[in-house]
């Protein structure tokens, strides 16, 4: 059985594989508590493989290396794709995890993969299985803050899914409207900018806003809740080959 963790910016989201079959899913919100969950008691883990987007985690990997066999997902590690990225070293590992889950999902197609988290990342792998690179911007939450922390007046707001309203009659109403609306803006142009040199491309959506986005989308996109954790997978079954 294969352990995955994907350490995110908020929180850690494990998974237990039985070859490519998702078999469980946890989320904690710090290694202590992935600790006490005793998962190397409860299941019969045989490899692990860790991507992270922080920093200072030696003691923790030292722990899981001590159990079982386990890889450190970096930019040397050999996977399934080809990367193609410019400074493949500085390339997030949730952002190539991600990608090659969609390609696991569907190979040899062009694939925009959209991670709504932290932040909005953005992540294209052509019809060559083949890792071009993207973009990212700001995710909802760290949109409110920044509104909240870099002016004097405007209050710390929160998701409102309900929110309907494009023109605020009240400075609540506004940030609602230019947050939510304008992130939903930015990704239908950001997919629309993609058709148009991939008419035939498959859009993917997954991260922790994942259904704050999914129904605006719906009818142009497919949604994957666990496309990070099947790409740290793919990767973990390509070394284990």
């Amino acid at each position: 059985m294969n352990l995955i963790i994907d350490i995110g910016n908020t929180r850690i989201k494990t998974a237990l594989f039985e070859a490519n079959e998702l078999k469980h899913f946890f989320v904690f919100k710090t290694t202590d508590e992935l600790h006490a969950a005793n998962l190397f008691v409860k299941y019969p883990i045989t490899h692990c493989i860790i991507g992270s987007v922080v920093n200072n985690l030696d003691s923790f990997i030292k722990v899981i290396q001590e159990k079982v066999k386990t890889i450190l997902f970096t930019d040397k590690t050999p996977i399934p794709i080809k990367n193609l990225y410019e400074s493949a070293h500085t390339l997030g590992s949730d952002r190539l995890a991600a990608a090659i889950g969609a390609n696991t999902l569907f190979p040899n197609q062009n694939i925009l993969v959209i991670d709504a988290g932290t932040c909005i990342k953005y992540n294209f792998v052509n019809n060559k299985n083949e890792y071009i690179g993207g973009s990212i911007s700001p995710g909802l939450q760290m949109r409110y803050k920044a509104l909240n922390f870099y002016t004097s007046r405007l209050p710390l707001l929160e998701v409102n899914e309900g929110f309907e309203t494009l023109i605020g009659k009240n400075s609540n109403e506004s940030i609602l409207s230019g947050v939510q609306k304008g992130s939903i803006a930015e990704i239908k142009g950001i997919i629309e900018g993609y058709e148009e040199h991939y008419p035939d491309i498959k859009v993917i959506l997954t991260g922790g806003d994942a259904n704050f986005f999914e129904k605006p989308f719906k009818n142009r996109i497919f949604a994957d809740s666990f496309l990070i954790t099947k790409g740290l997978n793919a990767i973990l079954n390509y070394n284990i080959k």
